[in-house]
């Protein structure tokens, strides 16, 4: 990787943030639940920014019809993200890191 890469990644990685802060307050708050939750047992092509701005396009396109985002997904981030990562290898079985998060509903 060639400091144009690593250029070329800050800037993708600040328009995607960009995009996360134009959400509202409750659909960000979320969204950085997901990411903490990712990042620590999540898939492993989370840092190349696939799945995270797959959940901002999911996101802005709820917040735009006037959906809630627990609407969208459900009280338990946990099991939402581990619905996002069912199928994909994790860092979690890679690293041996520990299960969900804590297992209880936003809001809790």
């Amino acid at each position: 990787m060639g400091i144009q890469d690593i250029i070329e990644g800050k800037k993708q990685w600040r328009a995607h943030m960009a995009r996360v802060k134009a959400l509202p307050p409750d659909y960000r708050i979320v969204y950085k639940e997901i990411q903490r939750y990712l990042f620590k047992v999540g898939p492993i092509d989370v840092p190349d920014g696939h799945v995270l701005s797959g959940i901002v396009d999911f996101f802005e396109e709820g917040a735009a019809a006037g959906k809630g985002v627990l609407g969208l997904i459900g009280n338990d981030v946990a099991a939402f993200c581990d619905e996002l990562a069912k199928d994909s290898r994790t860092s979690k079985g890679r690293c041996g890191a520990s299960g969900r998060n804590t297992g209880r509903p936003l809001g809790s």
